[in-house]
């Protein structure tokens, strides 16, 4: 039998995965406003649902697939290409720093929105293959083939020192 729904219990729910939620979103999409647009829609979604969700514990989970899924959506329906406009063009290639996040950042922009979003849920998310195909709706072998490609892009860019060509083994990817 599905539990009623309280605001106070969905509000505690809202606080508690706000940050993470919006760090994956932000990290996917490379804007702010954006990302507080894919939290609020998925958050949104998921009030829809709350009652359906009978472990709690699953739920950050469950709001985290309807984020990917929300993202994807969003990828497919505005033809996204994530182009950003800029009044001049740089003259030559910029050396970036290993410990400068934002360099990771702005090269995690560069990525097509499917690569993105796999690298995003793969290595900060630290979700499996397997999750990453459910959440985003394609085949574990897509996941893999994706993450490749990213991950190859964003060495020649970055270096192997900010994305080394043998990745640490994390605890999502042991379940494989």
């Amino acid at each position: 039998m599905a539990r009623a729904v309280t605001d106070e219990e969905f509000t505690e729910f809202v606080h508690a995965t706000w940050p993470g939620l919006y760090r994956t979103a932000y990290l996917m999409l490379g804007d702010h406003g954006l990302a507080e647009d894919l939290v609020q829609t998925a958050l949104a979604k998921t009030y829809v649902s709350w009652r359906k969700v009978r472990d709690r514990e699953a739920a950050p989970a469950y709001a985290r697939v309807v984020l990917a899924n929300t993202a994807a959506a969003w990828f497919r329906k505005r033809g996204w290409r994530n182009e950003r406009p800029t009044e001049t063009l740089p003259d030559a290639g910029v050396e970036h720093d290993p410990t400068d996040h934002t360099a990771l950042a702005a090269a995690l922009q560069d990525l097509a929105p499917r690569q993105r979003a796999v690298v995003v849920l793969r290595y900060y998310d630290d979700l499996s293959v397997r999750e990453v195909a459910q959440a985003l709706g394609i085949s574990e072998g897509t996941v893999k083939s994706q993450t490749s490609d990213a991950l190859a892009r964003l060495r020649l860019q970055l270096g192997d020192e900010v994305v080394p060509t043998t990745l640490p083994m994390t605890e999502g990817a042991r379940h494989d």
